[in-house]
C-alpha cells in the first residue's frame, strides 16, 4: 500500500510538471519553429539528466547492447511524440491542447489491453473511458465551431489524437521491453537522440532561424527543458516498477488537462475559458476520481 502511495505520488509530480508544459511552449513558439525548439529542448534535457547516471562507461555499454532498443525508443518517445505535439500545439489555442493531451489516458489503455497481458480492460474501466471521450469532443468542437481557421484546428487536433496512439505504444515497449535499462540511462539517451533528430530534420523543413529572441525564449526553453529531464526520468522509473500497469499509471495523465488549461489561461494571452472547456476539465476530472475509487476498492479485496 505504501509503494502504491509513493508511485501515485511521482506521477501526479510528474502530470503537474507536464502541464505547465503547454502554456510555455505557445510562448517559446512565438520566437522560433516547433521542430526547432523542440529538438534544442530535448538534447539539453538530456544533457540534465546526463551527469546523474553514474559512470559512462556503464551507460556506454548498456547503449551498446541495447542500441536498437533504445533508438526505436528515442524515436517513438521524443521524435514522432513531440513533432507531432508541437505541430499541433502550433495550431490550436494552449488550452485545448492541454485537454486533448489529457485524453492520452484513453488510447494508453486501449493499446495496453491488446498488447499486455497482464493489463486487461474492465467494464469499469471502459465506462470512464467513453465518459472522458464525451468530454473531449465536447471541447473540441467547442474550440472548432465558428471559427475561420477551423480545418487549421482541425488538423491540430488530428496531429494531438496521434500523439496519443504514438503514447500508448511507446509506454507499452518501455514496461515490456525496456525493465532491463537503468531508467536514468534510458531517459537521458532517449532525450540526447531523439532531439538530435529533431532538431536535424528542422533544418530541411523549418531552415535554421535564430533571430536573438528575448530572454522570454530563454526562460521557455530552460523551464521546458528542465521539467522533460525530471518528469521523463520519474516516468521511466514508474514504468520500470513492477506490478505496475500502464494504464493505471497514464491514467493520472487527466491531472494534465485541468493545470495545463489554467495555466494556459492565466498566462497565454487571448486564451479564456468558456463553459464547455470548464464542462470538459470537470468531465476529465470526474474520470480521474471514479478511476481512482476504483483501484481503493481493489486494493482492499483480499490478496491485493
Amino acid at each position: 500500500m505504501g509503494k502504491f502511495k509513493g508511485t501515485v505520488l511521482l506521477a501526479i509530480i510528474a502530470c503537474l510538471l507536464w502541464s505547465s508544459a503547454f502554456a510555455v511552449i505557445k510562448i517559446g513558439l512565438k520566437y522560433t519553429t516547433p521542430l526547432q525548439f523542440a529538438g534544442i529542448r530535448f538534447m539539453i534535457s538530456g544533457l540534465m539528466v546526463l551527469p546523474l547516471i553514474g559512470p559512462l562507461t556503464t551507460a556506454f555499454n548498456y547503449i551498446r547492447n541495447n542500441l536498437r532498443l533504445i533508438l526505436l525508443i528515442a524515436f517513438l518517445q521524443t521524435f514522432v511524440q513531440y513533432a507531432l505535439l508541437y505541430s499541433g500545439l502550433n495550431l490550436i489555442p494552449g488550452a485545448l491542447g492541454a485537454i486533448l493531451i489529457g485524453s492520452g489516458p484513453l488510447f494508453i489503455a486501449l493499446t495496453a489491453h491488446f498488447l499486455m497481458p497482464d493489463d486487461k480492460l474492465t467494464f469499469a474501466k471502459l465506462g470512464i473511458i467513453f465518459l472522458g471521450i464525451i468530454g473531449i469532443a465536447m471541447v473540441s468542437l467547442s474550440h472548432v465551431s465558428g471559427k475561420g481557421a477551423g480545418n487549421l484546428i482541425l488538423i491540430g487536433i488530428l496531429l494531438l489524437f496521434l500523439t496519443n496512439i504514438n503514447a500508448g505504444f511507446t509506454n507499452v515497449i518501455i514496461a515490456r521491453d525496456a525493465k532491463h535499462i537503468p531508467p536514468l540511462i534510458l531517459s537521458s539517451s532517449a532525450l540526447i537522440l531523439g532531439g538530435f533528430m529533431l532538431f536535424m530534420s528542422s533544418l530541411p523543413i523549418e531552415g535554421f532561424k535564430f533571430t536573438n529572441p528575448p530572454v522570454t525564449y530563454y526562460l521557455s526553453l530552460g523551464w521546458l527543458s528542465l521539467l522533460s529531464a525530471t518528469a521523463l526520468s520519474i516516468w521511466f522509473s514508474l514504468l520500470h516498477r513492477k506490478n505496475i500497469k500502464v494504464s493505471d499509471l497514464n491514467i493520472w495523465k487527466f491531472i494534465i488537462p485541468v493545470f495545463g488549461a489554467i495555466l494556459s489561461w492565466i498566462l497565454v494571452p487571448n486564451e479564456s475559458p468558456d463553459i464547455f472547456s470548464v464542462a470538459g476539465i470537470c468531465i476529465t476530472a470526474l474520470a480521474l476520481i471514479l478511476f481512482n475509487r476504483q483501484n481503493s476498492i481493489q486494493l482492499k479485496e483480499p490478496g491485493i
